[in-house]
């Protein structure tokens, strides 16, 4: 496949956006959804043998830090473009970096993309991205990702959400249009007698199955739907690719 140029310079929400997010991820109830979505990821990797994976988008670095308690990994890195992100993983002992997938020179036997990175690129920056998953993973490696369904956009992720834990508050509000997916985040920190107040906007873009898989270039093996916030329908599916060998 051909290379692209590099997929963070296509990116909409900027590294300031990515690093508001940062400070509250606590709050938006990500962390006790994750580890059910983590355990499709550990059974698959479980099923294979590989000696390398790279996850992009490595955020506070919890994904990779519960797969290399559980796996025995050879080598595994991490990457994301909000650099308090990259702190807080490397304060946990990741080898983590701030840097463009596309600037990498390794490759890799496994990529992961965790909790719906894929859903923070437009389509031009998804097809860029993809390209460079491809260029980075070895043959016979394994690309592995979720995404929101159109459910868990239109039903799941709309509406307003406010929470305080008494040293920041947070407002946030949803709407999706036109398969995008667009959050106001309004933030108060408290510092001494004073708040002070952060505004970003994030985005998110929906993407089909088949979409992905002509971008890509790789071979779809698993498409798994995923129940974190709703047990009535998925809001996420969880996918494998595989580059297969030439």
């Amino acid at each position: 496949m051909k290379r692209s140029k590099k997929w963070c310079k296509a990116v909409k929400n900027s590294t300031s956006s990515l690093d508001l997010y940062a400070k509250v991820e606590d709050l938006l109830g990500v962390k006790e959804a994750a580890p059910r979505l983590y355990a499709h990821y550990l059974l698959f990797l479980n099923s294979i043998r590989f000696g390398s994976l790279l996850d992009v988008g490595c955020g506070s670095g919890d994904f990779l830090f519960q797969m290399q308690n559980a796996l025995d990994i050879r080598s595994a890195k991490g990457i994301d473009l909000s650099p308090l992100m990259v702190q807080k993983s490397s304060q946990k002992g990741i080898d983590a970096v701030c840097i463009d997938l596309c600037e990498l020179q390794d490759k890799y036997d496994v990529i992961t993309a965790v909790f719906d990175m894929l859903n923070y690129l437009d389509k031009p920056s998804l097809e860029q991205f993809l390209s460079c998953v491809y260029a980075r993973l070895n043959e016979g490696g394994f690309f592995l990702c979720d995404i929101n369904t159109l459910y868990g956009f239109k039903h799941v992720a709309v509406g307003s959400y406010i929470v305080d834990d008494e040293e920041r508050f947070l407002a946030v509000d949803s709407d999706f249009k036109a398969n995008k997916y667009v959050s106001e985040f309004t933030l108060f920190e408290k510092e001494g007698l004073r708040f002070k107040k952060s505004q970003e906007t994030i985005r998110q873009y929906y993407h089909t199955v088949d979409e992905i898989i002509r971008l890509s270039g790789l071979k779809l093996l698993n498409n798994d739907l995923v129940n974190l916030y709703d047990m009535g329908k998925a809001d996420k599916q969880f996918l494998v690719f595989e580059r297969s060998k030439q």
